[in-house]
């Protein structure tokens, strides 16, 4: 049996239906502001693979919650990872873009420097050393900009907005791959698989769907396949202030996903279902 941390998240969610015997562990059962009931749900379960599921993603709300950010996002995976180890079975981790500082307008690889932007990528960061540091055979899956039929993301977001209006002003100085949660999943299952088989194939994956757009042009592109007549106009980022700053390059290097048999997918043909269920809502 194979234990899931998370059960309501995006990527959660689109591996249920790949993992129909797996043990997905919502809030309620194992918390990730408290790290030691994560790791003892293991000790309990003895599962044969671990894949965290579950993070705090709130990015705004953690310039000023830092330190629950820093329990979830970084205590959790390394009380997690150091119990994987302890019962010698594989884990999956999935962080993000936000580890980089974001600049230049090259292709982040997995051994680039980090230097996170703001909080959240900083929380990200402590839990990827913290599973590195256990011991534990592991794939951490840094990802980018990741949107699915189910919670709050991007696409829902232009959506209903252009639903309601006939133009809108999107950032376009931020450049990433849109990543689809179910090309996610794939990738957490097939990972977690292939080190459990070659413990050599342990370490840090990029995945990001392709081509790299601009936000607006990723709005673009949901208004035409959802058939809308929505103008976008660019703006730079200084014109959309947040609490967190936002990295401008999110361009991820994804070459290395060769080694588990699997290339970026196109996040174009990701978008019709979404747009089929936002229209029968």
């Amino acid at each position: 049996m194979i234990l899931v941390f998370g059960k309501t998240g995006q990527v959660a969610r689109e591996l249920a239906p790949l993992l129909p015997d797996a043990h997905f562990a919502a809030r309620s059962e194992a918390d990730l502001s408290r790290p030691d009931e994560c790791a003892a749900l293991i000790r309990t379960l003895k599962p044969v693979g671990v894949i965290i599921a579950a993070a705090y993603t709130a990015v705004d709300k953690a310039e000023d919650e830092e330190e629950l950010a820093s329990h979830v996002n970084g205590e959790a995976p390394g009380a997690i990872a150091a119990a994987c180890a302890e019962a010698g079975i594989p884990l999956v981790h999935i962080s993000t873009d936000y580890v980089f500082a974001g600049e230049g307008e090259y292709a982040h690889q997995p051994g680039d420097e980090i230097a996170p932007p703001n909080a959240y990528g900083r929380t990200k960061a402590a839990g990827e050393a913290a599973v590195r540091a256990s011991g534990a055979d592991h794939a951490i899956i840094r990802t980018s900009w990741v949107f699915s039929p189910h919670g709050n993301n991007f696409v829902k977001t232009m959506l209903r907005l252009g639903s309601e209006r006939d133009s809108l002003r999107i950032v376009a100085d931020q450049i990433g791959g849109p990543t689809p949660a179910a090309a996610i999943a794939e990738a957490c299952v097939r990972s977690l698989a292939a080190i459990a088989e070659d413990k050599a194939l342990s370490g840090t994956y990029h995945l990001s769907g392709a081509p790299d757009v601009s936000w607006a042009d990723f709005a673009r592109e949901i208004f035409s396949q959802a058939g809308r007549d929505v103008e976008v106009a660019d703006i730079p980022s200084a014109e959309f202030p947040t609490p967190a700053k936002r990295p401008l390059n999110s361009r991820l290097d994804c070459s290395s996903l060769e080694r588990l048999g699997l290339e970026r997918p196109d996040w174009r043909l990701y978008l019709k279902p979404i747009i089929e269920d936002f229209a029968a809502s």
